[in-house]
């Protein structure tokens, strides 16, 4: 055999060799690359969506000429959505408040019409307290509310014979109306709210609003989402 002929050969083997060699090069690679996305589906699949905590914010006493408007417009900086129980006494003194309230898609409610101990009264008294409340609601919004938060958490039983209303307490009272310290009523909510809460407020002062905004940024970077008292009860 000639030289020419066994460099030819040396040349072909080197050759087949480096294709064996570039095949497994790419085999091992191909795995490796599958093993990667194996472990982040895995994960993915082992840790699953994060579960959202909701929380509910809501506001009595309202309208109010002095501070709801500066409520309302801290609520949309921040994309709050909360739940208003009005006073059907104040809404037919600020009707364009309520009009801002609902054409901001907060939740309405009804807080009776006078701001009195539904208990204390005999029933046609108390659901006068109701109706009325309904009606001037209805008349702005064209909507009647479904839910009534009774003033002192106090509702007759006997009226869910006469109203289709749901009665809505709350779970953290931090006392606002007792005290004009933003701070301290920020921190008694913070410091006892857990998932799926009512928090209950009033936008009837400066400090109250203040202590609402402060509580939404602080339970906001802890994860939380603000939805409606609707959203809590029923979802």
């Amino acid at each position: 055999m000639s030289w020419k002929t066994k460099n030819s050969e040396k040349k072909y083997v080197l050759f087949l060799s480096g294709i064996l060699l570039m095949f497994t090069l790419a085999v091992i690679l191909c795995h490796n690359q599958y093993a990667a996305s194996a472990v982040t589906v895995g994960n993915m699949q082992q840790a699953g969506p994060q579960e959202i905590k909701k929380v509910a914010i809501t506001f009595d006493d309202g309208p109010n000429p002095d501070y709801t408007e500066k409520l309302l417009a801290g609520l949309k900086e921040r994309g709050v959505k909360a739940t208003f129980f009005l006073l059907g006494k104040e809404i037919e003194k600020y009707p364009d408040i309520v009009k801002k309230i609902y054409e901001d898609g907060h939740e309405i409610g009804t807080h009776s019409y006078e701001h009195v101990n539904l208990c204390n009264l005999n029933d046609m008294a108390a659901k006068e307290q109701v109706d009325k409340t309904n009606t001037a609601i209805y008349e702005l919004t064209g909507e009647y509310p479904e839910y009534i938060r009774p003033p002192f958490g106090c509702w007759k039983s006997n009226l869910d014979y006469e109203t289709t209303m749901i009665e809505v307490l709350w779970d953290v009272d931090p006392l606002d109306w007792k005290t004009n310290n933003s701070g301290v009523v920020a921190q008694r909510v913070i410091s006892k709210v857990q998932e799926n809460d009512i928090i209950l407020l009033h936008d009837a002062s400066e400090s109250s609003v203040n202590a609402a905004f402060a509580i939404i940024d602080e339970l906001q970077g802890q994860g939380y989402v603000f939805v409606t008292v609707e959203e809590i009860m029923f979802d």
